[in-house]
C-alpha cells in the first residue's frame, strides 16, 4: 500500500451539519490545518468537491473509516472504487449499528458490518484491519 500520496477519510454518522452528532468528537477531531469537507448526504462524494480536490492533489489511494458501515461508508466505498480510486476499508475503524433485515429479522451490528464488509471487499475496495493498514 506504499504510496506517495494518500487520503484519509473521516465520517460522521448525521450528514448536515448543525445536526445533533454531526459534531466531531474529541478522540477524531481534526487536526489545525486539516481539510474539513462536509457532506449533506451518505456518499462524502455527492454534492462535494472532494473527487476533484484529491485529482488536483494526485491522489489516488483512500484509505476510509467512519460510521455506518452499511450507510455513509459504504456509499462512499462504492463510488470511490466506481471512480477508480485504490481503495481501502479499514474494518476495525468503521461500525454500524442492528438492523432489521427485509423480512423484520433482526440482525446484529456484527451482522450487518460484515456483510456491508463482504458487499465491498474485492469490487470496490481492500477490506483490511488496523494493524495491516500500519503494517503497510
Amino acid at each position: 500500500m506504499s504510496c506517495p500520496k494518500l487520503a484519509y477519510l473521516y465520517f460522521s454518522a448525521a450528514y448536515r451539519p448543525g445536526q445533533e452528532g454531526n459534531e466531531f468528537e474529541a478522540e477524531v477531531m481534526p487536526a489545525a490545518g486539516e481539510t474539513v469537507i462536509p457532506k449533506r448526504t451518505n456518499s462524502a462524494f455527492i454534492g462535494t468537491d472532494l473527487e476533484q480536490r484529491l485529482r488536483k492533489s494526485g491522489i489516488q489511494m483512500l484509505v476510509i473509516v467512519g460510521v455506518s458501515t452499511n450507510n455513509s461508508v459504504e456509499a462512499t466505498v462504492r463510488m470511490a472504487g466506481n471512480l477508480g480510486f485504490d481503495t481501502y476499508l479499514v474494518s476495525d475503524a468503521c461500525f454500524t449499528f442492528a438492523r432489521r433485515d427485509f423480512q423484520g429479522r433482526l440482525r446484529t451490528a456484527e451482522e450487518v458490518h460484515a456483510m456491508s464488509l463482504a458487499n465491498l471487499q474485492g469490487e470496490y475496495c481492500t477490506v483490511l484491519d488496523t494493524a495491516a493498514a500500519l503494517a503497510s
